[in-house]
């Protein structure tokens, strides 16, 4: 399929040539062929055309959840992959959320297959251990070796240090990114928002920042021993922040990310016992936010991510203690970062974090085949249930203010609009 873009500006900072300059974008088969001007292209071409179009290299995402297998009635691998090529997203890394687990090879070719056809791909993380118990180490070479990208107990503390201090050295043998998910279980007890004066006043049950930083300084202490590569997802304090930076100052490899909800909402919005702003770790208070937010402007946070975890409203629609935790974000994710940030900062971080998990890196060049997403950066909105086109509604963002309209994607020959 031949495919021109009209009159698209084009943010890449990595390209100093096209950056925010205005170009038509003529890709054949798949493979950016020419950028210029004004093209009239021969032949059979398909035209795409937008108000105020505006093309980056395409979206990543570090951590999304769907359903399939197991849980389809929340998600299912084809519907969760239309919604983030239509939310803008190339590449997903998939959290291990189903039922049962990726602990094995098998798991992996099987969720790689069933996304084959889409316009986004899936890199798949496997689980650490088998069945996500804690307990003994997974097929971890041989599930890397299928197409895994990292291996994490979602949501699950690695309680057994030497265990993880295992899978560090064990996974170098192979470049293998190891997770540890930050919370002490003792710690945070029963908890299941921030500790602090939101939660005294509504009378629920805190998790205490500490828990977080314990185990972080606790994963670090280890990483530091054991050496590997280590990957601490959605942090949520202001002392984390802290611990990370320490750490790689100190030349330890390890990486972390924030969830988009992290960065936009605090603990207030809880006076209502909303159970869509019940989400793990909690929303925190204005001054974690505060250092949360200046963690990705200085690049201490290496990545943000969407942390879209589909739930079924009948686990949603309980009282907040039982509900469960959990929001979906692919569909809200630009118009957010771009109201908190700006459109050239949200962008650089929706492409950032392919590195980390030895992904190719796209170009938007000639030659190159194309990895694009479409959008529009200035036209003000509210999020409302209409927007959102996950089966599950599970959303912390309706009726939050929102900025820019996502148009799609286009992913070699795939196009998704």
């Amino acid at each position: 399929m031949n495919v021109l873009l009209k009159s698209a500006t084009i943010l890449d900072v990595t390209n100093k040539a096209f950056h925010l300059k205005t170009r038509d974008i003529f890709i054949k088969n798949g493979v950016i062929d020419q950028i210029g001007q004004k093209i009239t292209p021969s032949g059979k071409v398909k035209t795409i055309s937008f108000p105020n179009l505006h093309v980056s290299l395409g979206w990543f995402d570090s951590g999304v959840s769907f359903g399939e297998p197991g849980f389809e009635e929340r998600e299912t691998i084809a519907n969760g992959l239309t919604v983030a090529a239509k939310s803008g997203f190339t590449d997903i890394v998939l959290n291990p959320t189903t039922n049962p687990v990726p602990d094995s090879s098998p798991d992996i070719v099987f969720l790689k297959n069933a996304a084959r056809e889409f316009a986004t791909k899936v890199y798949p993380l496997g689980t650490m251990t088998v069945k996500g118990e804690g307990k003994h180490l997974a097929e971890l070479f041989d599930m890397q070796n299928a197409g895994a990208v990292g291996f994490y107990d979602f949501q699950r503390p690695v309680e057994n240090s030497n265990l993880l201090k295992i899978a560090l050295q064990y996974a170098q043998n192979f470049q293998g990114l190891v997770y540890s998910f930050p919370m002490d279980r003792k710690i945070a007890g029963k908890g299941i928002v921030n500790e602090g004066p939101a939660a005294t006043k509504l009378g629920l049950k805190g998790i205490p920042a500490l828990a977080e930083e314990l185990q972080i300084a606790r994963d670090l202490s280890i990483l530091a021993y054991a050496g590997g590569k280590l990957h601490i997802p959605t942090i949520s304090s202001a002392a984390s922040v802290k611990l990370i930076a320490d750490a790689k100052k100190k030349g330890l490899d390890v990486s972390c990310s924030v969830a988009i909800h992290n960065l936009w909402f605090t603990d207030e919005v809880l006076e209502e016992f909303d159970t869509h702003y019940k989400v793990l770790p909690p929303l925190r208070g204005k001054n974690d936010q505060k250092v949360l937010l200046k963690g990705v402007k200085d690049g201490t946070i290496d990545m943000v991510t969407t942390d879209h975890m589909p739930i079924d409203i009948e686990q949603k629609r309980v009282e907040f203690d039982n509900a469960a935790p959990g929001t979906i974000g692919l569909e809200s994710a630009f118009g957010i970062l771009n109201n908190l940030l700006g459109t050239e900062k949200a962008i650089n971080l929706l492409t950032a974090g392919r590195a980390r998990y030895g992904i190719a890196e796209p170009r938007l060049q000639k030659g190159e085949v194309a990895c694009l997403s479409l959008f529009e950066p200035e036209t003000k909105s509210v999020f409302e249930k209409s927007d959102f086109q996950s089966t599950s509604k599970n959303s912390a963002f309706l009726g939050q203010p929102s900025t820019g309209v996502v148009y799609g994607t286009i992913s070699g020959n795939k196009i998704a609009l």
